[in-house]
């Protein structure tokens, strides 16, 4: 039998995948991470589309500053501020 030779055990050996790392903790984390920067992202493009139709102008330092919060749960802040706000500026103003 093929399977047996010292040559296929060592070439399985070889060719074996080691998915240990993708149970484990720290790629939990990694994974949770990614989620989260994904979320911020995907806010922080709903707050510009939402500030373009309504037509309330973003410069550039007002667009950074969006661009750049990593934290989900500010940029869900500012989208729900978004949907009145008169100018960019009234997004950003903490209650």
């Amino acid at each position: 039998m093929a399977g047996r030779r010292p040559a296929a055990q060592l070439w399985r050996h070889l060719m074996a995948v080691d998915l240990s790392f993708y149970k484990s903790p720290i790629s939990e984390e990694i994974r949770d991470e990614g989620r989260a920067e994904g979320r911020a992202e995907g806010r922080a493009d709903a707050l510009l589309i939402v500030l373009e139709q309504r037509g309330v102008a973003v410069p550039d330092e007002a667009r950074d500053r969006i661009t750049r919060c990593g934290d989900p749960e500010q940029l869900r802040r500012w989208l729900a501020r978004a949907v009145t706000a008169a100018s960019v500026e009234d997004v950003f103003v903490e209650s």
